[in-house]
């Protein structure tokens, strides 16, 4: 008997290597497949995420759903041995993404736990209002070694449902939902370090990935820059079904931030060609640390793409009055509202913010702002 057949994919003409699609065309241990939700009322009540993935190389599916309410994040995270149909059915322990139309419709579900009616779940229906949108092809190498090598796009729409924790429901309804989707390479936690990571130091890194839905336009916003402000990730465009997409330059952030800390409370975007300058206004609402809940590093009770055991579900709560000195080493969302050209938007600003950052002012891992 053998555990090396067909799996549902393989009927399909999507191949693009003589390999299954059990496989993927690298042999490289960090290779991973994810996508993560966003799903925000307008009022900075609530902020949603969610996001599930595959590392076909470990073996491992994994996904997480986390819901900021007050101060509590609630989370809920699942992982499991990778199935022949787990490209397909999209389900882990009480999680699940149901793709009803791709590109356009998707249902989002986490069943209630047994023992546990109170703790968080959800049914909610995510409607693209603008198709996705390519991302910047998403390379980071350390000295020689290629580190990170990704291809993402983004996308943003509405939200109907509800969502259900401590014995009260929320309904969701026209709530605005962004998404990203990406695949490739990714450091997995097990990555060794050793001698290449002590040579190359990092001495700084700036994030912003902002997706924000209007009425009736899309933006996207991402910069990523090094220690001295080399800019090794940009993009700022503009969709509007109908028109071709708009290119808005250099997009310069100028972040306000909490006195003693790295967190942003509103900022300033600088957009725009030539032609007319433009400004995004960025007033944040509420806040998840994904390094608390979601799996992302430099998390220390779980993170994506680590063999748990089969059938492996952990619920859990952040009271997020309290210092996390872990999330203030990894990037946060921040639901936000935004202004720009006399419309009204809502959706992510996402920013993290660690080490050296000269154009901020940032000295070093432990400079914070006045």
């Amino acid at each position: 008997m053998t555990d090396d057949r067909p799996v549902p994919l393989d009927e399909y003409p999507v191949h693009q290597v003589p390999l299954s699609m059990k496989y993927v065309a690298t042999g490289d241990r960090n290779a991973y497949d994810r996508c993560i939700f966003h799903v925000l009322d307008h009022a900075g009540r609530a902020l949603l995420i969610l996001g599930l993935g595959v590392y076909p190389n470990l073996g491992v599916i994994d996904a997480y759903a986390t819901l900021r309410l007050g101060d509590t994040l609630h989370a809920v995270r699942a992982s499991d041995a990778l199935r022949d149909d787990s490209r397909t059915n999209l389900a882990v322990g009480p999680l699940r993404i149901l793709v009803e139309r791709p590109l356009r419709d998707f249902v989002l579900s986490c069943a209630a736990a047994p023992d546990d009616p109170d703790g968080l779940s959800y049914e909610i229906n995510w409607s693209a209002d603008f198709p996705a949108l390519w991302e910047p092809h998403h390379l980071q190498r350390r000295g020689g070694r290629l580190t990170l090598e990704g291809r993402r796009f983004a996308q943003a729409g509405h939200c109907d449902g509800w969502i259900r924790v401590g014995g009260r429901e929320l309904r969701v309804q026209g709530w605005t939902g962004t998404r990203d989707r990406s695949w490739g390479v990714r450091p997995v936690p097990g990555e060794e370090g050793g001698r290449l990571a002590e040579e190359h130091p990092t001495a700084g890194f700036h994030w912003i990935w902002c997706p924000v839905r209007f009425e009736d336009r899309f933006l996207m916003v991402i910069v990523q820059e090094d220690a001295d402000g080399h800019r090794s990730l940009n993009d700022a465009t503009l969709v509007r079904p109908g028109h071709r997409d708009r290119q808005l330059g250099w997009p310069q952030p100028e972040i306000t931030y909490r006195s003693g800390t790295r967190h942003p409370e509103r900022a300033l975007v600088h957009l725009g060609d030539i032609r007319k300058p433009m400004e995004l206004e960025v007033e944040v609402l509420t806040s998840s640390p994904l390094a608390l809940g979601a799996g992302y590093p430099p998390a220390d009770d779980w993170q994506h793409g680590t063999w748990q055991g089969r059938d492996w579900t952990d619920r859990r709560t952040y009271d997020l009055a309290e210092s996390h000195p872990l999330a203030a080493f990894g990037v946060t969302d921040h639901a936000a509202r935004f202004r720009l050209d006399g419309r009204i938007g809502h959706g992510i600003f996402e920013h993290g913010s660690f080490g050296r950052h000269d154009p901020s002012g940032f000295t070093g891992f432990d400079s914070v702002a006045p």
